[in-house]
């Protein structure tokens, strides 16, 4: 049953705390703050709290409920006296129990006998028959309620104005660092997620690699001695055959590849970005690419160099590779393939120009989804430009397509500009057979 009236006189006429006591409640909270403070764990965390609460009121057991994320109600996370069972299991509605009833109405609750009280809810396997006068106590966190703390006692115990006073501005101190410690504990969850979630992305991989790889060697292999024993015949037909199957398996090898870099390229994965002279760079990867190349006229071009922005070296040397790649399967034979860098603003632009058919507008957002190809020709598994956006993304980039005029395309990566440009000089300008910048 709720306090009488008696009972509330009572409390109104008790004796207020001594400067003495006031200052040893403020010491004691200042501890529990330092000891919260200093806790490497939630578990850590919420069993500093339950103790200390307990030793603040001189209680025998102190619990701690934790209202659930959609307000439907609240469940036990922490205790010191109850079942160590049913903390994560324990749960009561919104408005149930006094404890549902101080989290609904924000309020603090004194009862002084819960078992001549109709308001208490007994939890069958928690709730023990030992326990008399309980006092639960709402912890507010920016006007939203985050959790009830209650105290029992099993002498019965009349909780003074002042008891009341002190546990309200405890329930206020434990309020945040309830808050804080819950929303770092369901962050590093999420992180171990993500963590396991690579684990297994790193293992398919592997798996991936060792069930495909080996098999299409040995294909090979075995192609390759069928169409040795074939010219050894004098079977001319065969050994076209030997042709041909070697060109599918090296599509099978081509689309391994792709599969397997799908499976590397984290969607907004962070990284670690550091300043790069994106000219130096493409000058690098061209260098490396040539062989690919081949058969094509490239270009290269930078109206301001160096040009330095933020990005991560093996990503932007990924980046560029798949660029280079789609532009020589596309443009035709003697085609050019053009480089251009510039800057705007704070931003720094990498535009790889091919004058091959060009891309429907139709077509120009969903080339970046992945095994997504223009037509049925055997140029690409539709991998390559899908991993080179999520690459520019995890660089807090972005990468586009444009048209070319008068046809072809053009791929724009733009990056975070961070370095001083110095404008190239004129003879350089003029050793491009193109006008760097943006081509439309």
């Amino acid at each position: 049953m709720a306090p009488t009236a008696h009972e509330n006189d009572a409390f109104a006429e008790a004796p207020v705390a001594t400067t003495a006591s006031r200052v040893d409640e403020i010491r004691f909270l200042a501890e529990v703050a330092h000891l919260a403070a200093s806790a490497r764990t939630w578990e850590d965390l919420m069993g500093t709290v339950i103790d200390r609460a307990r030793a603040a009121a001189r209680a025998d057991v102190c619990s701690l409920y934790l209202t659930d994320r959609d307000g439907s109600g609240l469940t036990l996370a922490a205790t010191n006296g109850l079942d160590q069972h049913a903390v994560g299991v324990a749960r009561l509605a919104m408005g149930q129990g006094i404890t549902g009833l101080a989290a609904q109405a924000q309020i603090t609750i004194v009862s002084p006998d819960v078992h001549e009280d109709e308001r208490f809810a007994w939890l069958r396997g928690v709730d023990q028959e030992r326990l008399t006068s309980f006092c639960s106590v709402p912890l507010v966190w920016e006007e939203q309620v985050v959790g009830v703390l209650n105290v029992q006692t099993a002498e019965h115990r009349d909780f003074r104005p002042a008891d009341i006073g002190f546990l309200e501005t405890l329930a206020g101190l434990l309020a945040g660092m309830v808050e804080k410690g819950r929303l770092h504990a369901e962050a590093e969850a999420q992180l171990e997620q993500l963590r396991a979630i690579d684990e297994a992305r790193a293992n398919l991989v592997a798996i991936v690699t060792h069930a495909l790889r080996t098999p299409l060697a040995v294909v090979r292999a075995y192609v390759e001695l069928l169409g040795d024993a074939a010219r050894v015949a004098g079977n001319e037909e065969a050994a076209t055959w030997e042709g041909e199957a070697l060109t599918q398996v090296d599509r099978l090898d081509e689309t391994v590849d792709n599969i397997l870099e799908s499976l590397r390229v984290m969607p907004d994965a962070p990284a670690e970005l550091l300043p790069i002279d994106l000219a130096a760079e493409v000058t690098t990867v061209t260098d490396e690419l040539r062989p690919m190349l081949r058969g094509r006229e490239l270009s290269l071009s930078f109206r301001d160099e160096p040009l330095v922005a933020l990005a991560a070296t093996e990503m932007l040397h990924r980046l560029l590779g798949y660029l280079l790649e789609n532009a020589s399967k596309y443009a035709p034979a003697g085609g050019a393939i053009d480089v251009y860098g510039w800057r705007e603003g704070d931003s720094a632009y990498v535009a790889v120009t091919d004058d091959g058919p060009g891309i429907p507008e139709s077509w120009r957002d969903r080339i970046f989804e992945p095994f997504v190809r223009l037509d049925d020709s055997p140029r690409g598994t539709g991998i390559g430009l899908f991993a080179a956006r999520r690459l520019a993304r995890s660089m807090d980039g972005e990468l586009t397509v444009e048209p070319r005029e008068p046809y072809g395309s053009q791929f724009v990566l733009r990056l975070k500009f961070v370095g001083s440009a110095r404008q190239v000089s004129p003879g350089q300008a003029a050793a491009s057979t193109r006008q760097p910048g943006p081509q439309t």
